[in-house]
């Protein structure tokens, strides 16, 4: 199994089908929480439709070096999910998509989980551009790049529509040259201490 053990207690261990109703009941159970920024939240209905169909695609979108959709974990308690969509090795770059539910929310277990993430796609994934989007009013997920040094590089107007309202939404991208001069600004601030 793909995991990645971002700290002693957080880690992310790749969806596979036998997650589905972990998966299924967690979303259930924080559906009124999500439902206010995603939109597929009303159309998971049952651990099944994530077992024989969301979830293959996950595994295909895997299989095929095409990004993957991991479950965060803190300690052995699933609290959200983090994705990478589309990598594209042409232009090399991706994006990040993420959510946190329960027990996660408050702990700064996001910023920890990303700020892992965008090194892994630099380091190990050999990418030179990481996105992330968020609707301008999601101000708990957009504090998430404002905190790791992403820079906002515009809205779109209308992008998104939730419930019959559109939505502007704000893109966040991080550059393999501004994440190596962020990383070496953080070791000589440890090391001048």
């Amino acid at each position: 199994m793909f995991a990645l053990h971002v700290s002693e207690k957080i880690s992310l261990r790749l969806i596979e089908r036998h997650h589905a109703e972990e998966l299924f009941a967690l979303v259930d159970a924080n559906r009124e929480h999500l439902r206010e920024w995603l939109g597929w939240v009303d159309g998971a209905t049952d651990a099944t439709t994530y077992r024989e169909t969301i979830i293959p695609a996950w595994l295909e979108e895997f299989a095929n070096g095409n990004g993957f959709t991991c479950g965060i974990y803190l300690e052995n308690e699933l609290v959200g999910t983090l994705s990478l969509h589309e990598i594209n090795r042409s232009l090399e770059m991706t994006s990040i998509g993420y959510y946190l539910a329960g027990n996660g929310l408050g702990k700064g277990i996001m910023t920890d989980v990303v700020r892992y993430v965008t090194n892994y796609c630099f380091e190990t994934l050999d990418l030179n551009r990481v996105v992330i989007e968020c609707a301008t009013q999601n101000m708990r997920s957009r504090r998430i790049p404002e905190r790791l040094g992403f820079t906002e590089e515009g809205v779109l107007r209308d992008t998104e529509k939730l419930y019959g309202v559109y939505h502007d939404v704000a893109v966040y991208a991080m550059l393999r040259r501004d994440w190596s001069s962020k990383t070496q600004e953080v070791t000589i601030c440890v090391s001048s201490k």
